[in-house]
């Protein structure tokens, strides 16, 4: 399955671009508007990063990073803190909450995807680490292992990815899967890419067949 971001800001402009940005990525990002709002997600999800920024109503970023970390299971879960202020004695308050790094606002979204996927790819390194020392050596094992892979690759979709496969079979144009879903038609044509890639697939019509036959489709 997609690692799962938790996305949390109170404005809805910056919280949908950066989801989607991570959507197209290739993860799968859980929206919230407050620290509130992402506690309760953290608990459901079970996320692998959290992306948060650090003013908000209700809950601002510093609480809620303090109530994440006092969960043993999320004590080492990767936080990225965004924010516009920049005063030392707000990044040393963070530093002592468990924040790992913090991105200034404004911020490019191509630097916050570079970031997201150095902690991520070190979260899945040590998370592959631990499962092998976890794991059965029989060799008979790994075969069954392998052979059931054989039978049944795993595509690993995003929501979005899913939606976009969907209105795809349906016949629909980028244009129109934009207007169906609030996308432009250029970010569409980014998640039809990934899904082209995902599926090794060479059009669209390929692509629908793959998705019908593996049973990707709802």
């Amino acid at each position: 399955m997609p690692l799962t971001i938790l996305v949390v800001d109170d404005d809805p402009g910056t919280r949908l671009s950066i989801a989607d940005y991570l959507e197209i990525s290739g993860y799968s990002a859980v929206p919230a508007a407050n620290g509130r709002e992402a506690l309760e997600l953290v608990n459901k999800y079970q996320p692998h990063l959290i992306v948060t920024d650090a003013i908000m109503p209700k809950m601002d970023g510093f609480e809620l990073v303090r109530q994440v970390r006092q969960q043993p299971a999320f004590r080492l879960l990767p936080v990225i803190f965004l924010t516009a202020r920049n005063e030392v004695e707000d990044r040393i308050r963070g530093y002592q909450l468990g924040i790992d790094l913090y991105m200034p606002k404004p911020f490019e979204l191509e630097e916050l995807g570079a970031v997201v996927r150095n902690f991520l790819d070190r979260y899945t390194m040590v998370g592959h680490a631990s499962q092998s020392q976890r794991s059965p050596t029989s060799s008979e094992g790994e075969e069954r292992r392998d052979n059931s892979v054989a039978l049944e690759p795993e595509i690993d979709l995003t929501p979005r990815e899913r939606e976009v496969l969907e209105l795809l079979a349906q016949g629909l144009s980028n244009v129109q899967i934009g207007d169906r879903i609030f996308l432009s038609p250029r970010t569409i044509e980014k998640y039809v890419s990934n899904l082209l890639r995902k599926t090794d697939t060479a059009n669209r019509s390929e692509l629908v067949r793959f998705a019908i036959e593996h049973h990707l489709l709802s």
